[in-house]
């Protein structure tokens, strides 16, 4: 398996020319990186202007491997060609490196460029990526991968220690300015790094470059458009420290959702979020954040704290809301569940409208969690939950009221994962143990491990509250100095319960009041959408989103209507679902394909439209994608096989919404 690794840009608030000077440094070895043992020059060549300088190297690594595996493989270096390619005309150093030892059983590859920052010409960015093939290593596939990659993480995280070690040598040698290359430039780059600077006034300390250069506020490293990539110093400052293998899984992870989805892409913090709750596994997190997303979009979630009402029943008996932060400065939570009226809500209210709360209060954590990013200048990624229990009873374990908490449960687990950091439970009585046995089966165990039960008035004392929440912001009812607004409850009028009937009604429609459809397509049975137009020129739009799977999306054209459906059963927008295109019909006899047939891969959204050209019935088909043969000269794409062995099953799914709009509304916009 390909193991492949993209850095974040690394900033150096430094120039371009001081930045060479100091890399060059590292040559011909470096004491900083012990492994990198020596490198020799094999050749070097210039161009006529001198502008372009193209140096290749033979570089000795000693990797820190078993002796027993270096006995085996029979070597004690690895040996590794490295070309640059320095271009003192548009300030850029591209690298690339590749190995020579074990080349025919492992193929590590590894490109490095050295630019001017696009913002500030006085700055120099790096960006490194690198992959690694083993084909075959003696049986040691797994071992040898391992050590190199944990040896690749360790030399990435030095790499920016080493330029600034060899900054500051530069400093105390007094080298402090490099004037940039000009075609009419005579002196070698050796010569001119003993002369002194032009002026006194240009001879800048690089201890003080950072003082003198125009400074940019750490809050405008957000990434604004699909081309921008992430700043190393912007993802300490925002989202916390990462290996360099997270930072890789996070960068990757944000290239693949700017190349398949249309529009608005999540926050960092929320994609981050996805890998930590899937152990940084790159395809495991996507898989569960595109199913994420397609949810938030079928239930119009990003504009729900624009849009939700919260009714005046909710405001009074909701027993929860949020208080200050905790000790981390974390935004803390307050929910009085033993105050809480359970059944008398869920009777008055009905699951929808208690969903739509809990998805609410999670949205606008998320929101509270990027201003106490900024209030306390740390990353705060998630949320304090306290819970206190007092007057819980067996009113509470009313099993239409668990079976409304555990869908609440459900639908929070799969799309806010890691944003809860801790929940405190206070003051639990004996009827707790039976609520947890019918709760936690359905909760995330690394979820289960935040929990932390008192019984009670156990809380108080040292290995307390106090431990996560300053005491002057403990909250009045748990014996704290901090007035809580949180509401107190009590129990709804039964004369607010909704009838049975009316519940009846809603069962099983959490969140379905959506224009969205969802579809499974199974392998051989298309999924096919009818569509009567009468009159030319009328537009046919959709939108959908591959959610499992790749599919192949057809329109077709016939005069006829399909036999399955009668001419009377047909609407505007008729009868999806069934196969509609009878497979007696012939293509380009009874029916014609009438835009390009298009394949769609898990997790790309797809826009599109089509101005018909006849009267008719249109028909919008869904296929099973499935990988072509291919022949050894004919190989598919890295991307195509990964594809294909993502599809677990012979079945695909899709969120579909589609529209026809008059020839006349066409014409007039």
């Amino acid at each position: 398996m390909v193991q492949e690794y993209q850095s974040p840009v690394r900033v150096y608030k430094h120039p371009f020319e001081l930045i060479m000077v100091a890399y060059e440094r590292r040559f011909p070895k470096c004491p900083l990186i012990p492994v990198f043992v020596d490198s020799e020059i094999i050749s070097e060549s210039q161009s006529k202007d001198g502008s372009i300088l193209t140096t290749e190297r033979r570089c000795t690594i000693d990797i820190d491997a078993p002796r027993l595996l270096k006995r085996i493989a029979g070597v004690e270096y690895l040996y590794f060609i490295q070309k640059n390619v320095l271009n003192r005309g548009e300030r850029t150093l591209h690298i690339e490196v590749h190995n020579e030892t074990f080349s025919n059983r492992v193929i590590v590859c590894e490109r490095c460029n050295y630019t001017v920052h696009p913002d500030n010409e006085d700055w120099t960015c790096f960006e490194q990526t690198a992959s690694l093939d083993i084909k075959s290593f003696f049986g040691f596939e797994n071992m040898a991968e391992k050590i190199a990659m944990k040896q690749y993480a360790s030399n990435i995280k030095k790499g920016k220690e080493i330029i600034e070690y060899y900054l500051r040598e530069l400093e105390k040698e007094g080298i402090t300015y490099i004037p940039r290359w000009t075609p009419h430039a005579t002196r070698s780059l050796t010569a001119r790094l003993h002369l002194p600077p032009p002026s006194t006034s240009r001879a800048i300390p690089v201890s003080r470059i950072m003082d003198v250069l125009p400074r940019k506020d750490s809050t405008e490293l957000v990434c604004g458009s699909s081309d921008d990539k992430l700043d190393a110093d912007y993802i300490r400052r925002y989202l916390g420290d990462l290996t360099p293998l997270q930072e890789s899984c996070l960068i990757r992870l944000r290239q693949w959702l700017q190349e398949t989805q249309k529009g608005k892409i999540p926050k960092d913090q929320h994609v981050l979020r996805f890998l930590r709750a899937r152990d940084f596994n790159l395809e495991k997190a996507r898989e569960f954040l595109c199913q994420s997303l397609t949810w938030r979009k079928q239930h119009q979630v990003d504009f729900l704290l624009d849009t939700w009402e919260c009714p005046q029943l909710l405001q009074d008996y909701y027993t929860g809301g949020w208080h200050h932060h905790d000790r981390d400065g974390r935004p803390l939570y307050m929910l009085r569940l033993g105050q809480m009226d359970t059944k008398g809500l869920v009777r008055a209210l009905g699951e929808e409208v208690l969903l739509r709360q809990v998805l609410s209060i999670n949205e606008e954590g998320l929101n509270r969690c990027e201003e106490n990013t900024k209030v306390f200048g740390q990353p705060i990624s998630s949320w304090t939950c306290l819970v206190d229990l007092e007057g819980l009873n067996m009113r509470h374990l009313w099993r239409p009221g668990i079976k409304t908490l555990l869908k609440i449960i459900e639908v929070v687990e799969a799309n806010y994962p890691e944003t809860l950091d801790r929940l405190l439970i206070v003051r639990a009585p004996r009827i707790f143990p039976v609520l947890w046995t019918l709760v936690s089966p359905l909760i995330d165990e690394n979820t289960r491990k935040k929990f932390l039960v008192y019984a009670g008035n156990n809380y108080q004392g040292p290995g307390g509250l106090v431990d996560y929440i300053d005491r002057e912001l403990i909250p009045d009812f748990l014996g704290g100095d901090c007035m809580c607004d949180v509401p107190e409850g009590g129990m709804v009028p039964k004369s607010l319960y909704r009838t049975a009937e009316e519940l009846e009604s809603e069962e099983n429609c959490l969140l379905t009041d959506t224009i969205y459809k969802s579809a499974s397509i199974f392998k051989g049975a298309p999924y096919e959408m009818l569509i009567r137009i009468t009159e030319a020129s009328s537009v046919i739009t959709w939108d959908f989103d591959v959610s499992k799977g790749n599919v192949t999306f057809n329109i077709y054209h016939s005069k006829r209507a399909p036999q399955l459906l009668g001419a009377h059963c047909i609407t505007a927008l008729g009868g999806a679902g069934g196969q509609l295109i009878d497979r007696s019909w012939v293509l380009g006899l009874d029916y014609s394909m009438v835009e390009t047939a298009l394949t769609c891969r898990e997790g790309e959204s797809i826009q599109g439209s089509h101005i018909t050209r006849w009267p008719g019935f249109y028909i919008l088909q869904w296929c099973f994608h499935s990988a072509p043969a291919c022949s050894a000269s004919n190989l598919p794409r890295v991307d195509d096989v990964l594809a294909s062995l993502q599809v677990s099953s012979y079945k695909c799914k899709i969120m579909y919404y589609t529209e026809v709009l008059a020839s006349h509304d066409f014409r007039s916009v």
